[in-house]
């Protein structure tokens, strides 16, 4: 159901807003936004008197480190709020992304799809377009709702399959294509992580979702070439 109150808790103006573009003045490029759609007022009320917490959202920082790629002076680095989603209509199938950037108080969105790819295809080719887009070093965190993507670039994970040249326990790794193009994307930039539950109402999160919605109902779509053979 769709969220019919949205409760900012840290933004321009904290309060509780009945649209998601009244919302979106408030908290976007605003760093450190705390915001949730809420089926109910009294919901919203709870939440900016803070009696009910966030648990859809699990700040992962402590993976960060692992990302880090030998940068000593970051002082200056723009920050950018990089929020991610995809998926298939059928998995697999026609499958979509969707992903929304925001920093210095500007919004970019960016979407596309494939005639047949996976979900997990679509999680990891999100992160990867917003990352491709940035064309200068950023403090980044990202914002998903795929454990695979954060746990893979986060933990270290796909670092090591690297490493190993993409094998993993003696078996080839999936989607090697996408994590190795993936890493060489985070390279130039410090990223912090942020998972969030989908569809629980987060605003940005949902717009990632529509996004890649949209982008896997579109005619013609093209041939994924790490995952279709032609």
């Amino acid at each position: 159901m769709k969220p019919k109150y949205y409760a900012v808790r840290r933004g321009r103006t904290p309060g509780i807003y009945t649209t998601w573009e009244q919302t979106l003045a408030q908290v976007s490029g605003f760093a450190g936004a705390e915001y949730k759609g809420f089926a109910t007022r009294r919901e919203a009320e709870d939440f900016l008197a803070g009696k009910v917490p966030t648990p859809q959202v699990e700040q992962l920082g402590l993976f960060a480190p692992l990302l880090q790629t030998g940068h000593t002076d970051t002082a200056g680095w723009p920050e950018v709020a990089l929020y991610t989603d995809g998926g298939c209509i059928t998995n697999p199938g026609p499958g979509g992304w969707g992903a929304v950037l925001i920093s210095r108080g500007a919004r970019r969105e960016l979407s596309g799809g494939f005639r047949l790819t996976t979900n997990n295809r679509m999680e990891l080719m999100a992160c990867i377009a917003g990352l491709e887009t940035l064309t200068e070093p950023c403090h980044v965190t990202l914002v998903a709702d795929s454990r695979y993507l954060i746990h893979g670039l986060g933990s270290g994970a796909a670092r090591r399959w690297q490493q190993r040249g993409w094998v993993n326990s003696g078996r080839p790794v999936p989607n090697a294509d996408l994590w190795a193009r993936l890493l060489a994307a985070a390279a130039s930039h410090d990223l912090r992580f942020e998972w969030v539950r989908g569809h629980t109402g987060h605003p940005e999160n949902e717009r990632c979702d529509q996004l890649a919605t949209q982008a896997a109902l579109q005619p013609d779509l093209p041939v994924d070439p790490g995952y279709e053979t032609v």
